[in-house]
Parts: structure tokens; sequence; C-alpha cells
């Protein structure tokens, strides 16, 4: 895909990169289009890798777009609010696991990037802030996937101060998973680690975490899932001492 974003298949991994780094891989109205369409269909990759080129993961919104956003009236800001909400959903709702590797600045939009990604590695020196209301704006479109990692007490802290924290307060709160001082040795630990999970397996996983399922649904998914081929190969290859078949 040319433009701002590119995406390479490798096999089972499939890699999205932010490619503005000129610009800090801040988001304009192309790489939100770019980034919701690769998100939609990711065919069959057992692991979406989401990083970014140069110096920084995400800078958060483009200068020159918040500059033209300044003009616009209430319903084209309404589409373009969409635009980014789709988008981040796209990524959140990806069936795929997503590993979101972030270096240097995740700010303002770069954390709802984070935030919506399953398992997020950082480096060490990464700094984050939700920094909407040092202009005076706030989180809102991202704000149902920080909350859903960080909880609203850390939320109620650092969407109000817009202040910037470091790597290891990002672990504290939940924001990221992982702090690392070789991103690139961590990123592949995790997602080796994904192509042992069964492929079936792993989407019902990320399913369940972000359905929720009650009760009586938890002991049909389990059924369903220890009766599939796959449950049904993973279960009898532990049980006679040898790998799976998706392995």
């Amino acid at each position: 895909m040319a433009g701002t974003l590119r995406v390479e298949r490798e096999g089972e991994i499939l890699r999205v990169t932010l490619a503005r780094p000129e610009a800090r891989n801040a988001f304009d109205s192309s790489l939100i289009a770019e980034l919701a369409e690769a998100f939609v269909d990711v065919g069959r990759a057992r692991a979406v890798v989401l990083a970014g080129d140069g110096p920084s993961f995400s800078a958060g919104a483009d200068v020159d777009w918040m500059r033209a956003s300044a003009d616009l009236d209430f319903e084209a800001n309404l589409r373009d609010a969409n635009a980014l909400r789709h988008m981040l959903e796209a990524i959140d709702r990806c069936p795929a696991p997503v590993v979101c590797r972030v270096q240097g600045h995740a700010l303002g939009g770069g954390c709802g990037l984070v935030a919506a990604s399953d398992v997020v590695v950082a480096d060490e020196d990464a700094v984050f802030a939700f920094s909407e209301v040092k202009l005076g704006i706030i989180p809102a479109v991202i704000s149902p996937f920080a909350l859903a990692k960080i909880g609203p007490s850390a939320a109620r802290r650092y969407f109000v101060t817009g202040e910037r924290f470091d790597a290891d307060t990002a672990l504290r709160i939940g924001l990221v998973h992982e702090v690392t001082p070789d991103l690139d040795k961590a990123v592949e630990r995790v997602v080796a680690e994904l192509l042992t999970a069964g492929p079936r397996a792993a989407r019902a996983a990320k399913r369940l975490v972000l359905e929720r399922p009650d009760g009586p649904d938890t002991a049909r998914r389990i059924a369903e899932q220890r009766t599939s081929s796959e449950g049904q190969e993973g279960l009898r290859a532990f049980l006679e001492k040898r790998a799976p078949g998706w392995r």
C-alpha cells in the first residue's frame, strides 16, 4: 500500500507500519483512512505488528490537519471524529491479535493506537501523554479504548493534566505490557508466542475479552472449541506429548 502506511505480509505475520517519520507519524485524514482499511481485512494472519518508522511511534494529530480542523463547522468535525473512531475500532476489533511496537513519542491519538492494541511493547525511553487538554480539547474518541486499559483512576489524572509520563508509568497503569531496551527482540518474542497458539483459539480468546460473555455463553464457547478440529488436535497433541499441527 502506497502513501502514509506500509503493509507487508511475512507468512502468517502482517506488519502495518506508519510511514511518516518526517512528521513523527502524526495523523492526517489519509493516514487514518489507510489504517482503517489495513485492519478491515487481515486475512488469515495470526499476528499483526503495528509500528512506526523513525524516532517516534506517533505524535498524535498532524499540525496542518489540526490547523484545517480549526476552520471546520460542527458537522465536518463530527465526520473527522467518526473517521478516527472507525479506525480505532478496526484495530480494536481486528480478529487477529495486534502487537504494538512503541518507541519515542506516543501522544494524543498515538496513545489511542496503543490502547486499541492487544499487546504493547515499549522502549524504555518511550514517552506517553493524553495531551488533548493542552490544546483545549479532550481525548473523547480514544477514551473507550484508553479507559479499558488504564481504568478511571489513572484516566482522572492523565486525561485532565495532559502531562507526559514515562514507559515505567505506562507499564504501571496498564497502558503497556512490557518495557524493554531491545524493542525488536521483545516484539519478535511476543509474536513467536502467538504462533504457538491455536490460530482459531487465539482469535476466539480475543473475542472472549472484547465481548465478555455471561456464564452460559462461556460454557457454550469452550464446548465448541473443545469439539472443533483445532481443539481436538491440541488436546490430543498434549496427551500424546507431541507438538500440535499448527506448530
